[in-house]
């Protein structure tokens, strides 16, 4: 029987020091392969488990004083999903199983992409004019607890990514739900609500 380790972590970030530099995500390129570049990443027909380590998360950061604070309300900018190849780990005993893998991890980075822009979205709804910082922390609590959930449950329904249609399905309602949030990508200004 086979020994399957999972290594499924979604991590927030309130602070940005890594070596390489990330992929933010981007509608237009798709992971491959060689972005888990983890010097523990292999493809080995002598291994009998296999693993993945997404490499995707969300990082939030700004620096800015407390007058610039008070008069922002779009924060698209401050909250990113990306991709850390240095970090990103898959370990399979062949192309096969790689490649379910890495489907999994193309679904995972679009949504954690889908969680950034429902933290945009939050942020941008509960920010008043005299809020502080502390608003944050439990909008990305609730929201990437909820992530993660669904990550862990789509990993578990697809049995690591080996069932492709039901995989594909998953995928393509976070890709929907990413449209839907279209005022909330990294560069977009939300429009502003009338009431």
């Amino acid at each position: 029987m086979k020994n399957i380790f999972l290594v499924l972590t979604i991590a927030f970030s309130t602070s940005f020091a890594i070596a390489q530099e990330p992929i933010v995500w981007n509608p237009d390129y798709e992971l491959q392969l060689s972005d888990y570049q983890s010097p523990e990443s292999e493809i080995n027909a002598a291994l009998t488990s296999y693993s993945i380590y997404s490499g995707s998360k969300i990082d939030f950061s700004f620096n800015m004083n407390s007058v610039s604070f008070m008069f922002t309300k779009n924060f698209n900018d401050k909250v990113k999903a990306i991709f850390q190849r240095n970090l990103a780990v898959l370990v399979a005993p062949d192309s096969l199983t790689a490649n379910q893998l890495l489907q999994f991890g193309r679904y995972d980075f679009d949504l954690v992409e889908l969680y950034s822009r429902k933290i945009r979205k939050k942020i941008y709804e509960e920010k008043g004019a005299f809020s502080d910082a502390s608003l944050f922390q439990p909008i990305f609590n609730e929201l990437q607890q909820e992530m993660n959930t669904v990550s862990a449950q789509v990993f578990k329904a697809t049995d690591f990514g080996k069932d492709a249609e039901m995989l594909q399905i998953e995928h393509n309602k976070v890709i929907d739900e990413i449209n839907t949030l279209s005022d909330f990508c990294m560069t977009c200004k939300p429009k502003k609500n009338r009431k």
